[in-house]
């Protein structure tokens, strides 16, 4: 069982906190001979790959890194464009590293407030008054768990589909955020969240959470 990264969003739709705690990695490193037997492409920033699959390697994933050394979005170590570079036959044969696109911190802000419109979306369809809005999205790798205050502070967790407890446990991040960011006398409320202590007990609870399955007696 595992437990992917946790969110804290703000009233407003601002992402005030982020922990990538237990990222899956998928990453397949291959040496080619040229011509490359993959299509690539530019795609928002990075290069990806448009067509064809082989040993590990999926439509949707990055360039990550040439020869051992990590790409900067479409360019090499060295400042080359990765398009240009992989069209050169003199550069074969190369061994290119291909993964799952890490998020960066834009489009985590960015992911974050569209969720809460989704939230709000949801409260309205709603054929019901009251409604709690979105609890949990559900795919075939992961769920994403939501549990909102009173205040409008909403706690995010992505999880394996597999990992129980998980209603326990943000109850338990609620209560680590009241005791450890809310009480601290230097934190201001819907602002983003850098308290050790909150990092500390918060890496602790989900380390407890993912070898207990259930979090804590009843749960």
């Amino acid at each position: 069982m595992a437990i992917f990264s946790v969110y804290v969003v703000n009233k407003a739709g601002g992402l005030i906190y982020q922990l990538d705690h237990h990222a899956p990695r998928a990453d397949t490193e291959k040496t080619f001979s040229f011509p490359l037997d993959l299509v690539l492409r530019p795609h928002d920033e990075r290069v990806v790959v448009a067509f064809g699959q082989r040993d590990g390697i999926r439509v949707g994933h990055a360039v990550l890194a040439i020869n051992g050394a990590e790409v900067n979005g479409r360019l090499t170590a060295d400042g080359k464009d990765v398009m240009e570079y992989l069209s050169n036959p003199a550069n074969y044969p190369v061994s290119i590293r291909f993964g799952r696109h890490r998020l960066s911190s834009n489009e985590k802000l960015m992911l974050a407030s569209m969720f809460h419109s989704l939230f709000a979306i949801g409260s309205q369809l709603s054929p019901e008054v009251g409604s709690s809005g979105i609890e949990m999205l559900e795919t075939n790798t992961f769920k994403l768990h939501c549990f909102q205050t009173l205040t409008g502070i909403k706690f995010m967790v992505l999880a394996d589909p597999r990992q129980a407890g998980i209603d326990a446990l943000l109850r338990k991040i609620y209560e680590i955020y009241s005791d450890f960011a809310l009480k601290n006398p230097f934190y201001s409320l819907e602002m983003p969240i850098r308290c050790e202590l909150f990092d500390q007990n918060l890496k602790l609870a989900l380390e407890a959470a993912e070898k207990a399955g259930p979090f804590g007696p009843g749960s």
